[in-house]
């Protein structure tokens, strides 16, 4: 279950950065700007509340000394909402985290992604590696994202309102449709934009750095994970008990994994 309301952090107001295509990207910071900075980049159909504020991360990271940026990808929460496919390929998501660093002028960061994020996080740890120190990659591979939603089934949905029949393509769409301002149809975009490319992790291309790897005990994805884990040359992996996909970000013990992880002590 999600901490106490009272005891979260407050959301506050988006600091925007434009991608190279003119999209707006939202940004959140918390804490002190001197502070090792953890860049916290969310789910397919979440945003930086949802995934990190409303879950706790954020407070955690904060009062373990960490400064947090967090970010809406693009389609999601307060950042722009383009409806064409081609906007969403992995080379512009990863594009996005750039100009964020660029713009908050970090040279280096600490990195937590969950399900589409954590594919991101792979992409840049791999594309960027002097730009990331460590990262936290939960909920992966999920890829393309997502292979397993029937984009058919849920583009039908969002334009005429067929009902569902896929039961993995239903639980994704009840996520959106829980998150405030979500557009179905921005999200059925994404998935296809994410299908242009070879989207999916290459274990033959690992990350180098540091790297925890974390997915739900009830996750379809969890032996999958722990390949990615194992071909990783510094990565480690921690099953979280009791989860799925959907509320694992939700999970103590992978907000207390992480920040043993990132203080540099994960046993």
């Amino acid at each position: 279950m999600s901490p106490d309301a009272s005891l979260l952090t407050e959301m506050p107001s988006p600091q925007f950065v434009m991608s190279p295509e003119g999209h707006r990207i939202a940004t959140y910071s918390w804490g002190d700007s001197a502070a090792p900075t953890v860049l916290c980049v969310h789910g397919f159909a979440s945003n930086c509340r949802d995934n990190w504020v409303n879950t706790g991360w954020v407070r955690d990271l904060t009062r373990a000394g960490f400064r947090v940026l967090g970010v809406d990808q693009r389609g999601h929460g307060q950042s722009d909402k383009p409806h064409d496919p081609h906007d969403y390929t992995m080379d512009a998501l990863v594009g996005d985290l750039l100009i964020v660093l660029e713009t908050y002028l970090l040279d280096s960061v600490l990195y937590a992604g969950y399900s589409l994020g954590g594919r991101v996080g792979w992409q840049l740890l791999v594309d960027a590696p002097d730009r990331v120190s460590r990262g936290v990659l939960g909920g992966i591979p999920d890829g393309r994202p997502l292979a397993r939603l029937d984009i058919e089934q849920a583009r039908a949905f969002a334009e005429r309102g067929t009902p569902i029949e896929d039961r993995v393509t239903q639980n994704y769409v009840t996520l959106a449709e829980r998150v405030p301002g979500n557009d179905i149809r921005v999200l059925v975009a994404l998935a296809e934009g994410m299908r242009l490319g070879d989207a999916d992790p290459d274990p033959a291309r690992p990350p180098q750095q540091p790297v925890l790897f974390a997915t739900g005990s009830d996750d379809a994805i969890l032996e999958p994970s722990r390949r990615l884990a194992s071909a990783a040359p510094r990565g480690e992996f921690v099953e979280i008990p009791g989860r799925h996909h959907f509320n694992a970000p939700g999970s103590r013990v992978f907000r207390e994994g992480a920040l043993r992880f990132f203080a540099g002590s994960s046993t």
